[in-house]
């Protein structure tokens, strides 16, 4: 077949003055003709829907749908495709869509679509994109945002995370300590020691794990702190794992899961976690959720957050995190949360930086991601697995790209004044 005419060529065309240049990876489209550069990644269109979808929602999210639908398949390794056009795009000065060339090209854009019979209603949203009703951040909302992500399913989590089922950055120590080849579930026990310790738990302590997760914090803090704690989830499933495993390591006495909003618990505490759970509450629910563990930690007590920051104009991670992992997430800027702690009653002790540590984390993930490739894709899907896939890859990027960022932060609740 002769591949240097029909649609990828007429694509390259149209496009170029909009990419201000020529296509930054090769294409295959559905007719087999194909354009763009000779080596590296490259993408195949296999349906028509691919080009529908991003004629409907240019960039990120139109191209994410294409691909866990399959209408778009990456040839060649995810991050190194991903790579090459964030550089491409980056050295061309395309920061964002819609751009100047964009609006001018419209016309011709028009007139291609047409020709090639794409001016149709918009394809529906794959099955794995998040569908979200009523006001966000409400108590049913947030509900159906976190079981959206985290109640996908217990064995597929088992398959992907160690044995603690730590589903948060790691910790692969520091100074000549510090060995990213470390085991993940070595630098995970680690992680949950460093918080533990800086928490200053005792035998008889009571903490409370706010957002508790698959109870590795919970059920680690009891087994080997001797703490009492209370740990709090709005996942059915999350509950269901932790009062198993509860149960089978003889903790009843010692832990207790609560399917309960952070804004519904009530105690008072001497020492409260929260792990990986604040991006989840929104910028205006935020003092709401400072407030909330300043207020169940006793007086003199200590609140360690770990979270994720973001800087630049996605606080939610950008269009696909967004709309196919975690909904109505929000992060921002170190600065701004510790400033949230201050204002709200508590003094910030400590602040740990381990950005390099959460690429080291998703590295062991993606690793054990496609060791059980064919299991995951039994549980789930292939979408679903394609979602997982561009996920991972992506946010390993944004970690090591320094665009996104994490942090441990050590507060305390001042003593009473008499």
């Amino acid at each position: 077949m002769d591949t240097t005419s029909g649609i990828a060529p007429r694509l390259q065309d149209t496009l170029a003055p909009l990419l201000r240049g020529p296509l930054p990876v090769a294409v295959t489209a559905w007719d087999g003709s194909r354009a763009g550069p000779s080596d590296g990644p490259a993408v195949h269109l296999r349906s028509p829907d691919a080009l529908r979808r991003l004629l409907w929602s240019p960039g990120e999210l139109g191209a994410a749908q294409a691909y866990v639908t399959g209408e778009l398949e990456i040839e060649g390794d995810v991050g190194a495709l991903l790579d090459r056009v964030r550089e491409d795009f980056a050295g061309r000065g395309l920061t964002g869509f819609p751009t100047r060339e964009a609006i001018r090209s419209l016309p011709a854009l028009v007139s291609q679509a047409k020709d090639l019979g794409l001016l149709s209603a918009p394809p529906q949203p794959p099955a794995s994109q998040a569908r979200l009703r009523g006001r966000v951040h409400t108590l049913r909302r947030d509900r159906s945002a976190i079981s959206h992500h985290y109640d996908l399913s217990n064995d597929f989590y088992a398959l992907l995370l160690e044995e603690t089922m730590a589903y948060s950055c790691a910790w692969f120590g520091e100074g000549d300590d510090l060995d990213p080849g470390r085991p993940l579930v070595d630098a995970q026990r680690a992680k949950l020691d460093l918080i533990c310790r800086a928490l200053q738990l005792q035998e008889g302590d009571t903490l409370l794990d706010v957002g508790c997760g698959w109870g590795s914090l919970s059920l680690h803090a009891a087994e080997h702190y001797g703490a009492r704690v209370t740990g709090v989830t709005i996942a059915a499933e999350q509950k269901a794992y932790i009062d198993e495993q509860i149960a089978q390591r003889g903790l009843t006495d010692r832990v207790s899961i609560e399917l309960r909003d952070y804004r519904e618990v009530t105690g008072e505490f001497d020492a409260v976690g929260s792990i990986e759970m604040g991006e989840h509450v929104g910028q205006a629910n935020y003092p709401t959720y400072v407030e909330a563990l300043r207020s169940r930690v006793r007086p003199g007590g200590h609140v360690l957050i770990q979270q994720m920051s973001r800087r630049g104009k996605a606080p939610g991670g950008g269009p696909f995190i967004e709309a196919f992992i975690a909904p109505d997430m929000h992060m921002r800027p170190l600065g701004e949360t510790v400033e949230f702690f201050e204002s709200g009653g508590l003094e910030v002790r400590h602040v740990r930086t381990m950005r390099e540590h959460y690429v080291w984390t998703v590295d062991a993930w993606l690793a054990t991601f496609e060791e059980h490739l064919d299991e995951l894709t039994e549980l789930v899907g292939e979408e679903v697995v394609r979602v997982w896939r561009l996920y991972l890859v992506g946010g390993r990027q944004a970690f090591r790209d320094a665009r996104m960022g994490v942090h441990q932060i050590l507060s305390r609740r001042p003593e009473e004044t008499r």
